[in-house]
């Protein structure tokens, strides 16, 4: 400044030096002009509108120098202008790569950084998408979420910006303080938040999710993540899942975690959710809580809780429950009988197959009442397949094998008394067993029989399957 004053407002301006003096210009208040020269802030204002003719490495010694002066918001438009001439340049370079690889950097009509590494990097592999990746890992957090802004508003696109983020915060996540990770791994989890959730790999969630677990991000950064994680986890693994629990507790894994993710999953986020989301999630869950299960510190409310955390229809079959409730129950021996019942309520009875409802009914892990309704249930389901091979017989003649079925279901009455109805078990899965082989003989003789009378291949394929 003082050689631009003394000088006659004459002063050389490139882009190692425009952001100090535009800032002290505007500080300064130099908007006069001197000896009938254009004043600084002109000056640099022009310069500023040359932009486009500064190589890619000039932008970013200029972007450099300017955050050092990030508090300053005169420094923000020669931020924003270089900002934007980067995005412009990665966008063009994405479109016309294979011709511009051809090419040497400063030829065609947008100039390139010519120094040694980004030259190698150009020669190397500019028709990657991602040669700009390591130039811009100069940029603090701060900047690298300006910049994200301009790609947006730019219209690139929203997986190539995500693999730049990942790549930004597993770089930064390896050098700095607790503080500047903590100030990186938020921004990377904002900027992630505003693009589209499906151009983000849920492997990457889930990995910078692992780093800020060691941090302490702020909570809405850790609800945004949540979220982000809770609309894909149709797409997670079981081992993604096993997350320690926090310092201090004394259950094994992060129950509470996944159960955040499921109501992530279920009330938010920006994806639909539809039957088949939910049955990968359900069987993924499933296979979580068979993990989880054996810790002797998981209280029944938390356990309960993860088996009824989706609806009933997201389940063909509950077995794989009954399974993992047969487990914590054997862990959890010194459970009352009260908090046995209640944790039965997860089941549903009537899904279960009759190998399950058959091992439940002798299983002594298990409340008598429980084993009631299993055996209810199953008798409720030969009952009605009884009715379902009745309406199948249009003519009212029913063949030997439907007096068969009218005869097992006959022996199926249950005595209301809990002992004499384990009683009556090992005599029950003998008939069930009858029963199967009884209603396939059954299904095909009937198949048989509307074929001849309907002739009509759709309506055999539609009729009612009388064996599980």
């Amino acid at each position: 400044m003082s050689r631009y004053c003394y000088n006659n407002g004459r002063i050389d301006i490139t882009p190692y030096n425009i952001s100090l003096l535009h800032s002290a210009a505007q500080y300064m208040e130099m908007y006069s002009s001197v000896s009938g020269t254009q004043n600084l802030s002109e000056q640099t204002e022009k310069s500023l509108h040359e932009i486009n003719e500064w190589t890619w490495s000039e932008i970013l010694i200029c972007i450099k120098q300017s955050q050092g002066l990030f508090s300053d918001a005169n420094s923000l438009a020669v931020v924003k202008r270089c900002m934007d001439s980067l995005v412009g340049r990665m966008a063009l370079s994405s479109e016309s790569s294979s011709s511009l690889s051809t090419s040497s950097p400063d030829s065609s009509s947008i100039r390139f950084s010519c120094d040694t590494r980004s030259t190698e990097s150009l020669r190397n592999g500019f028709s990657r998408a991602t040669w700009w990746f390591e130039d811009l890992l100069v940029l603090s957090s701060e900047f690298v979420e300006m910049l994200i802004k301009s790609m947006v508003s730019q219209k690139l696109d929203h997986a190539m910006i995500v693999r730049f983020l990942v790549y930004y915060q597993k770089n930064k996540s390896n050098t700095g303080t607790s503080d500047e990770k903590q100030r990186i791994i938020e921004i990377v989890i904002e900027m992630l938040y505003i693009l589209d959730w499906k151009s983000i790999l849920c492997k990457s969630l889930f990995g910078i999710l692992r780093v800020a677990l060691k941090l302490n991000i702020s909570k809405s950064c850790r609800n945004k993540l949540e979220k982000m994680i809770g609309s894909q986890l149709d797409k997670a693994t079981l081992d993604n899942l096993l997350i320690p629990s926090p310092y201090g507790t004394t259950y094994l894994y992060d129950t509470n975690l996944v159960l955040r993710f499921l109501r992530a999953l279920q009330h938010g986020g920006n994806c639909q959710v539809t039957l088949m989301r939910l049955k990968n999630v359900a069987r993924l869950i499933d296979l979580y809580i068979a993990e989880v299960s054996p810790d002797p510190c998981l209280k029944p409310s938390k356990f309960l809780a993860l088996a009824m955390s989706l609806p009933d229809s997201a389940r063909d079959s509950y077995d794989e429950i009954y399974r993992a409730i047969d487990i914590y129950l054997e862990v959890h021996a010194g459970l009352s009988e009260e908090e046995k019942t209640k944790i039965c309520c997860a089941l549903n009875y009537e899904k279960l197959s009759a190998e399950a409802c058959i091992h439940l009914a002798q299983n002594k892990k298990f409340s008598s009442r429980s084993a009631a309704l299993a055996l209810r249930f199953q008798q409720l389901k030969l009952k009605n397949l009884l009715q379902g091979a009745n309406s199948t017989c249009h003519d009212g003649s029913p063949s030997e094998g439907s007096d068969q079925i009218v005869v097992y279901a006959g022996k199926l009455d249950l005595p209301d008394d809990s002992e004499k109805l384990k009683a009556h078990l090992q005599g029950m899965q003998c008939r069930v067993i009858e029963l199967e082989k009884v209603c396939r003989k059954m299904q095909s003789q009937m198949t048989k029989i509307m074929k001849s009378r309907v002739g009509s291949h759709s309506n055999a394929r539609s009729l009612p399957k009388l064996c599980s």
